[in-house]
């Protein structure tokens, strides 16, 4: 069974766990599947909006995929979110994803 089965399988039994939605958004990207794990980051995002390390890497796959638009904007999202929430770290690297995209 690979990383991703039982990814899948743990998420059957635990459909609203958003840590294992992110761990197989990620293994998604591992897997070279962008689109579905973008996919999976707005699910997440869409079920849980305070889960902010979605953001950061929601914003990377849509620069990856030439949507720098919405890259932005979800970044902004998750700067907001994150610093309300006092996590100067990953507003730090979402501002400096943020930055490369404006220069």
């Amino acid at each position: 069974m690979s990383r991703r089965e039982k990814l899948e399988a743990l998420l059957q039994a635990e459909p609203d766990d958003t840590f294992l939605q992110y761990a197989l958004a990620m293994q998604f990207v591992s897997d070279g599947d962008d689109p579905g794990a973008a996919l999976r980051l707005d699910r997440l995002l869409d079920q849980d909006p305070h889960y902010i390390p979605a953001y950061f890497q929601l914003g990377q796959l849509l620069a990856r995929g030439g949507d720098a638009e919405r890259s932005r904007q979800i970044l902004a999202r998750g700067i907001e979110l994150a610093q309300i929430a006092g996590d100067d770290h990953a507003a730090g690297e979402m501002q400096g994803l943020l930055a490369q995209l404006v220069s």
